[in-house]
């Protein structure tokens, strides 16, 4: 194998006080929901957010004196960039880094800001790969792939040694798979310290690139994912075997469970996740009676998301778990109708988040008027309450699209953990 128990420890000897030795913890709240006990390493905090500063000084490490003063050049679609960059500039390295075109603003921002050269070029990490290569020929610049390279593989490796030192008897990681580099280095470690643990693997819907690689089908993939470090097009050729021995499965996750796992990472542990990072925890709420019993142990790999997309996953989780709902009512058109409405609502404790009329759009009788009302509440039971209260009042509310969402099994506690 390309890759063995012995590189990640040499790696971890080269890493150790260069990168945080991140934190391993049980979360009895998300064990309580899924069914098994969950053990989350949160490499969202790392000084760059995610645990591609692993592999990156790994490599940076390992160049020669020579390499180190022609410069280095790396293609990312966030973190792999901001990892090189912010250890080369350490270093005293110049860095290169190529990103796609349509990164979020918040990786681009922090990668210049760590001194990195930032060039933004094609519209993924294939094609702003291609164009890093044309680069590194021109400029005789050191090439540093995010993941298909042996000492980036044994330095992403090092996160499991550090998970079964805290717990030894864990029975799998649930890992994410982009390019491969995270899963290969951990599931060659973990392998090796732990031979009957089992290494599943997840990747998104839109981006099965892996998953289809090792089928030998022809990849397909989507345009676009919330959980865009893990959204790779071409796997890695040395991951991918390693991968096809030591991985057990992959499993497939959809925006929608993303969403949800970024949301009760947030209100449940309190921690920012990207889409990638919370990937995992959206594999256990797809298929929960796989882990059911078993000690898991999930890899949070990064927390970069842009503050847009973490604001519009908030707002759409609320929906789902019916805490924010539309209430359309038909009131009569006179003075003082408005206002019992409202305070009839107020009784049933839910908020009026904004509130409008109108009187054109509607089949309601010309002494009618239309009122829609959002609303924040407890979750599904309490809007049931309040739809309750308004029918035994004498008004007929409709919920535009159905919008308490149907599924109330993942509805979060925010004071748990």
């Amino acid at each position: 194998m390309s890759v063995t128990l012995d590189d990640v420890q040499q790696a971890a000897a080269r890493l150790q006080g260069n990168v945080e030795r991140t934190a391993c913890l049980h979360s009895t709240t998300l064990s309580q929901l899924t069914g098994c006990e969950v053990y989350i390493k949160f490499e969202n905090h790392q000084f760059t957010a995610s645990f591609k500063e692993r592999g990156a000084l790994n490599h940076l490490l390992s160049l020669s004196p020579e390499e180190r003063a022609r410069g280095v050049i790396a293609m990312s679609a966030g973190n792999h960039a901001q990892a090189v960059a912010y250890h080369a500039t350490r270093l005293g390295i110049h860095a290169t880094i190529v990103m796609p075109r349509h990164t979020p603003n918040l990786k681009v921002r922090n990668t210049r800001n760590f001194g990195a050269e930032v060039h933004l070029e094609g519209n993924g990490v294939d094609e702003a790969g291609a164009y890093a290569r044309r680069l590194a020929e021109e400029r005789h610049l050191v090439f540093v792939h995010p993941y298909d390279d042996e000492r980036i593989i044994a330095g992403q490796g090092t996160i499991a040694p550090e998970m079964l030192e805290e717990v030894p008897d864990l029975d799998c990681l649930v890992i994410p798979i982009g390019g491969g580099g995270l899963i290969s280095g951990n599931a060659v470690a973990a392998k090796a310290l732990k031979p009957d643990i089992e290494i599943i693997g997840v990747q998104t819907c839109r981006f099965p690139a892996m998953q289809q690689a090792l089928a030998n089908e022809t990849i397909h993939c989507g345009l676009a994912s919330l959980a865009e470090g893990i959204a790779v097009k071409q796997p890695g050729a040395l991951t991918r075997e390693i991968v096809r021995e030591l991985v057990s499965d992959i499993v497939l996750v959809d925006e929608p469970e993303i969403e949800r796992a970024i949301l009760m990472l947030l209100e449940i542990e309190k921690s920012v996740a990207e889409g990638a990072g919370a990937a995992g925890l959206a594999a256990l709420l797809t298929d929960p009676a796989r882990y059911r019993g078993r000690k898991v142990g999930l890899v949070l790999c990064g927390g970069n998301i842009d503050m847009l997309a973490l604001s519009s996953v908030i707002q759409r989780g609320l929906v789902r778990t019916g805490r924010i709902v539309r209430v359309r009512v038909g009131i009569s058109d006179v003075p003082g109708s408005l206002a019992e409405l409202t305070r009839l609502l107020a009784e049933q404790r839910a908020n009026v988040i904004q509130i409008a009329h109108q009187r054109t759009f509607t089949d309601l009788s010309l002494r009618a008027t239309e009122v829609e009302a959002t609303l924040e509440t407890l979750g599904s039971d309490h809007t049931r309450e309040v739809i309750a209260a308004l029918r035994a009042e004498g008004y007929d509310p409709v919920l535009p699209a159905n919008e308490v969402h149907p599924d109330e099994r993942w509805a979060t506690d925010p004071e748990g953990h």
